[in-house]
């Protein structure tokens, strides 16, 4: 057994006391600091806090409330945050929180980048400026704020208004049913997964994808992609429509350009005044403007029985007006008439068939009122190959033609008829500045009218046959109409009749007019 000195004793006495002694006051006096400094811990984090947004994002900052707990997690909670950006003054807050709170592990804090785990925000509203809105210089140079990753976000029950360009327009908004975002970081995009209800026609729709980095400069510049699915949207709030609509695409581009692609299924879809339900497909390309909501389609084709549609145009709002102007170029060429018919006619069985080639300007203004009330339609059509399919009708088609050719007898049960005109719809009233109806052997020049809703016909017109009259038929009747074969006759035709077809749709009456034949004699011999 070795014996130190006295000396060394002493040494590792107050070595040991140091080692004891020191990290224990060491502690006590970092608990009276805390306990001195605690109470002003919320006041100083509060003002760093609101004077690192204002410098961030040059904005006038205001926070009602800020508390911090330590342990065992740190977590912040605050309440009454609301920006407005410099120069934005007279429009409202850019962003409002009601409430928020954050929760991470102090180590979080101690790395780099900054990692907060979760965040969850309650009433929060976002206002997106108008693309190009001026803005003041900063008053001060934007702090550099550190890297971040947060992993998750809450804030289910956001508000997203975008404010228009254009004077007069109302604002683009969103109530977001639910929000998760993930993986937000500086300068970085984050995720999203939402989901919100489509005001009209109401439906939910499901989104996820990506968005950002933020541009403060220019909110309309910030990117943006993704896919989504819209279910159950109710078509029956636009009157005169009816059925289900859902649809499912994906879209990318930056705020103010979204090129989406995308398809849409309505199994049941229904026009009021028309006959039965029929399947209806859509695929379209188009280009959103996400700051005002105006859409432009690039092109549109719709499937329904055997037919297809195609549509380009835009969907935009009107100044001081809610709702959107629909303005379309619609194109048809290998349609069948018999599927148009369907959509229109209330019948059951359409009353003719044949290939349709139709052009036509569409615009369907916004309102309360019933489709075909406000549907404007402007264009041409083309029907080959007609047939009608009440053989009644047939019979006097085919008929005619016998007559216009001045034969008897002939079988002509194939007989088809052509069509063409130039038309516009207004109001429900469908108008015809000029139809043609053609087989062999005939033609009817026509111009009238003919209501959607009452069915009426009103047209009048010309009939023109190949043969003289006296050769349309034969016999004694024959022989007796000869003497009045010039009456009728013109040099392109063998016979014109002034014509008129009136009545309902269903029995349409054909006559003679009389007082227009004699009439025109009358001009003609002055």
């Amino acid at each position: 057994m070795v014996l130190l000195p006295s000396r060394q004793r002493n040494r590792g006495r107050s070595l040991w006391k140091c080692f004891v002694w020191v990290p224990a006051l060491a502690l006590l006096m970092a608990a009276v600091a805390v306990l001195l400094i605690r109470p002003r811990l919320p006041i100083w984090t509060r003002a760093y806090v609101v004077r690192t947004l204002e410098r961030r994002y040059n904005a006038k900052v205001e926070l009602h409330d800020l508390q911090f707990s330590i342990y065992p997690r740190i977590r912040a909670t605050g309440s009454g945050l609301i920006v407005r950006r410099v120069g934005q003054e007279h429009l409202p807050p850019f962003m409002t929180i009601r409430s928020f709170s954050a929760d991470t592990e102090l180590h979080g804090l101690l790395l780099v980048p900054w990692h907060v785990q979760s965040i969850r925000l309650e009433g929060l509203s976002i206002i997106v400026p108008p693309r190009g809105q001026p803005r003041k210089p900063p008053l001060h140079h934007r702090l550099a704020v550190p890297d971040f990753l947060i992993d998750d976000i809450q804030a289910d029950g956001t508000q997203l208004m975008i404010l228009p360009r254009k004077p007069g327009k109302l604002p683009l908004t969103f109530d977001i049913q639910r929000l998760r975002l993930h993986r937000i970081g500086k300068n970085r995009p984050l995720l999203f997964d939402a989901k919100l209800q489509n005001p009209k026609p109401p439906g939910d729709i499901e989104s996820r994808g990506s968005f950002g980095p933020w541009r403060a400069d220019e909110p309309g510049l910030t990117a943006v992609s993704g896919q989504y699915t819209f279910q159950n949207a109710d078509l029956s709030v636009f009157r005169g429509l009816s059925g289900l609509l859902s649809s499912e695409g994906r879209y990318h581009g930056a705020l103010d350009h979204i090129v989406v692609q995308g398809s849409t299924d309505t199994p049941d879809f229904a026009v009021e005044i028309g006959g039965a339900p029929v399947h209806l497909r859509t695929d379209f390309d188009a280009v959103v403007d996400g700051t005002d909501g105006d859409t432009y389609l690039q092109p549109v084709k719709a499937r329904f029985l055997h037919s297809t549609v195609v549509a380009a145009g835009k969907v935009e709002g009107i100044p001081g007006r809610e709702g959107k102007l629909i303005s379309l170029q619609v194109s048809a060429r290998q349609a069948r008439i018999q599927d148009l018919m369907r959509l229109a006619v209330k019948s059951g069985k359409p009353p003719m068939t044949g290939v349709v080639r139709l052009y036509s300007f569409f615009e369907l203004p916004p309102g309360k009122q019933n489709i075909v009330d406000k549907l404007y339609l402007k264009g041409n059509f083309e029907l080959n190959n007609a047939r009608f399919t009440n053989p009644k009708v047939q019979n006097k088609i085919e008929a005619l033609s016998r007559r216009g050719r001045g034969v008897q007898g002939e079988d002509l049960s194939h007989i088809a008829s052509d069509f063409a005109g130039q038309f516009r719809l207004q109001g429900a009233d469908l108008s015809f500045s000029q139809l043609s109806f053609e087989v062999p052997g005939g033609k009817v020049n026509l111009r009238g009218d003919y209501g959607l809703r009452s069915e009426q016909l009103d047209f009048r017109g010309e009939l023109k046959l190949q043969a003289k009259l006296s050769q349309t038929t034969h016999g004694i009747k024959s022989f007796l109409l000869k003497p009045i074969d010039p009456l009728f006759r013109r040099r392109d035709a063998g016979t014109v009749v002034p014509i008129k077809v009136e009545g309902q749709r269903s029995h349409p009456h054909f006559a003679i007019e009389w007082g227009r034949l004699f009439g025109r004699k009358k001009d003609i011999k002055r």
